[in-house]
Parts: structure tokens; C-alpha cells; sequence
């Protein structure tokens, strides 16, 4: 297959060599060294192949707000809760959505309940769904990075094309470089892993202004190990070099530009919201998408806005979800790790993710043995 020369033992061991040699040629002010991966699919490659018991002890991973289920805020759960309970409603998700706790229970609580509540694996099955139920609401609870809007815009506009008014999206897209922004005001991170799928969509140029404005290296990278590793090299190099720059190693997905098709999409039927919450970060300017003008009518915080609930319950003061997040704790920092919150009993949404880190950390241990065979 052709993954397997991007998982490939000798290879890996061969990029960790060349990395740990560049690491012990830091200068002391910059030991601890912090790279964030911005992308839980990162954190999950670091973990799931040990690298982080391979690597020099003077590189300190840093698992970034890249995860979109894990920094919905409790509020738009509750969104998500009250609209699976109005009466004659359909709602739809992705299924990691499911186990995600709001205030009163989550919407896997719901499910077996009774109520109707669905996760598709693409937003177009939403139009097969209010086709088949004319006489039900239909509500797509969109979730994404940059990665998924463009499938999210799509169903907007053959829905509108269609005038399929049973048919409503709840939009929760959200935006790479404000959140990656918002971390770095707070934060030591001396470079960036970007994420690659996100990068297809947008282009990489998107994390040019962060490279200008924080002169930091930033690499887009693929969710391979050597990927990843090669990566972390060419990180290394820029810092030892004095450099800041942008660089592609995705480059057999990533251009620099990306897919204008989608952007154009993008950019017909939604529009920056001024601000919106994150979990553990905050209210972040200009960080998501919301529908325009002319697609209002499909817009679920429109059409149902007086069922949304306005306040939700405080997230439980023993997860460091809201931390994690941030970049300032880590899965192991966590008292209820492992212990009360678990993947079958999440307490906090960085264990219900698949993308999450506390659900990467829980899966995987750091045995190289078993990882690289």
C-alpha cells in the first residue's frame, strides 16, 4: 500500500535520529522547545506510534484547540439538545456529536429516549432525509473546521435550489487561524504543525500572517509518523537557521493557494460571524462561520431561535478539557483521567472526540515495541 513508506520502521527511527541531533543543538533558551500540533489527528499519530518516547526530551509537544467537537461550548450542545427535542424534529450529526455532554445529558441520552436523532457520514444525506419527511424538521447540526464547511455550503445551496423548507442547518464551523491566534497571544510555542486537510480547502497562505506576526516556523503537515517527523525536522532547521517561515511538506495534497472552487462556495453562502465562544477559549473574533443573508431561511438559529436556550450549566471544575486546549495541561494532568471520565463515560469533550487528546492518550500507550513492530 502506499501509506506503508509513511509508516515505515527503519525510515521512522531514521527521522528521530536526525531529529534528537538537531535537538541537543538548541541553545538553552530555547530548551524546552514547544511545537504545537494544531490538529488532534496529529496528536493521535504522536501517540498511536510512541514517537513521543522517541523523541528528545527537549521537545515539548504541545496538543493544540484542533479538535471541532472538542471546543463546542457547552451552550451549543444545549442548542443541539433543544432542537433533537422539538416535537416533529429530525436531528443529524456527525456521529462523534453523540456522547458529547450538555447540560442535561447528551444527545446519545436523547436517542435512547425516543427521540430522533441521526449521524450521517456526509451532510448530503440531509436532502435524502427531508425528502423522505416533508412533514418533519430536519436540522443538520454542522460541526468543522475549514476541512467540512465546504460540504456544509453545498447542502445550503441545493437545499435553497430545491426549496427544501423542512431542511435547516445549525451552523458550528469554526476557523483555524483565530483559535491558533488566540493560543499564542498566552502561550511559549516557538512553532507550529498546521493541519493538512484543513490546508486543501484553504491554502496554506491562510497561516502566513501567523508566521509574520509571532515569527515563528510554521509547517502543514500530513498525519503520517514520518510525515509528522519529517515535519518536526524541518522545524528544527528553521530554528537552528534562524528562520520563520512557511513551508509545505503536505505538498502532495497542499498548494499554497488550495481549492478556490470551494472557497467560492464557501464565500456565496456563509460569512464570518464577529464573534463566537470556544470551549476552553473564550469568545473569539471573527473564529466562524454563519449563514448570509440569502440562505436565513435555512439557518436552524433563525428559523428556531426561540427554543434555543441562552445560558448552559458551567462545564464540570475538575476537567481540564477547557486547559488542554489551551495548550497549558495535558491528558495526564487530569484528576478524573482514566477514572470517572472515560471514553464510554466522557465528563468532558476532549474524551468523547475521536480527534480528541484525552481520547488519544487514553487509547494509546507509549510501548514502541508494540507500535513500531
Amino acid at each position: 500500500m502506499m501509506l506503508e513508506a509513511f509508516r515505515q520502521k527503519e525510515t521512522i527511527l531514521a527521522l528521530i535520529k536526525a531529529i534528537n541531533a538537531l535537538a541537543r543543538q538548541l541553545p538553552q533558551e530555547y530548551t524546552p522547545l514547544s511545537i504545537m500540533e494544531v490538529c488532534g489527528g496529529h496528536t493521535h499519530t504522536l501517540m498511536r506510534y510512541g514517537l513521543l518516547s522517541l523523541l528528545d526530551a527537549r521537545l515539548n509537544f504541545v496538543h493544540g484547540p484542533g479538535c471541532p467537537v472538542c471546543v463546542m461550548p457547552r451552550l451549543r450542545i444545549d442548542h443541539a439538545l433543544a432542537l433533537a427535542s422539538m416535537p416533529n424534529s429530525i436531528l443529524i450529526t456527525l456521529a462523534d456529536m453523540l456522547k458529547v455532554p450538555g447540560s442535561t445529558g447528551s444527545l446519545q441520552d436523547l436517542r435512547a429516549q425516543g427521540k430522533c436523532v441521526r449521524f450521517v457520514y456526509s451532510p448530503l444525506q440531509a436532502l435524502q432525509i427531508a425528502t423522505e419527511n416533508p412533514t418533519k424538521q430536519v436540522i443538520f447540526f454542522a460541526i468543522g473546521f475549514e476541512t467540512t464547511t465546504p460540504m456544509s455550503a453545498s447542502l445550503l445551496k441545493i437545499a435553497k435550489e430545491r426549496g427544501l423548507k423542512n431542511l435547516s442547518i445549525h451552523n458550528n464551523h469554526v476557523l483555524v487561524p483565530p483559535s491558533v491566534r488566540a493560543v499564542l497571544e498566552h502561550s511559549s510555542i516557538r512553532a507550529l504543525i498546521a493541519p493538512a486537510h484543513v490546508s486543501v480547502v484553504t491554502g496554506a497562505q491562510i497561516y502566513q500572517p501567523l508566521v509574520q506576526e509571532y515569527q515563528i516556523p510554521i509547517v502543514v503537515s500530513g498525519f503520517e509518523p514520518v510525515d509528522m517527523l519529517e515535519s518536526v525536522w524541518r522545524l528544527l532547521k528553521q530554528i537552528l537557521d534562524c528562520r520563520a517561515e512557511l513551508e509545505i511538506q503536505y505538498s502532495r495534497a497542499v498548494s499554497m493557494r488550495g481549492n478556490l472552487k470551494a472557497q467560492a462556495l464557501i464565500k456565496e453562502t456563509m460569512q464570518v460571524r464577529h464573534s463566537f465562544e470556544w470551549r476552553g477559549l473564550g469568545e473569539i473574533a471573527h473564529s466562524a462561520m454563519q449563514m448570509s443573508p440569502a440562505y436565513r431561511d435555512w439557518d436552524a438559529e433563525v428559523v428556531f431561535a426561540t427554543n434555543l436556550p441562552q445560558r448552559a450549566h458551567q462545564d464540570s471544575k475538575a476537567c481540564l478539557c477547557g486547559n488542554i486546549l489551551k495548550g497549558i495541561a495535558k491528558p495526564l494532568d487530569c484528576t478524573l483521567f482514566a477514572q470517572a471520565c472515560t471514553p464510554t463515560h466522557p465528563i468532558g469533550a476532549c474524551m468523547v472526540s475521536s480527534e480528541g487528546a484525552c481520547a488519544a492518550y487514553y487509547r494509546y500507550s507509549l510501548d514502541i515495541d508494540s507500535k513500531l513492530g
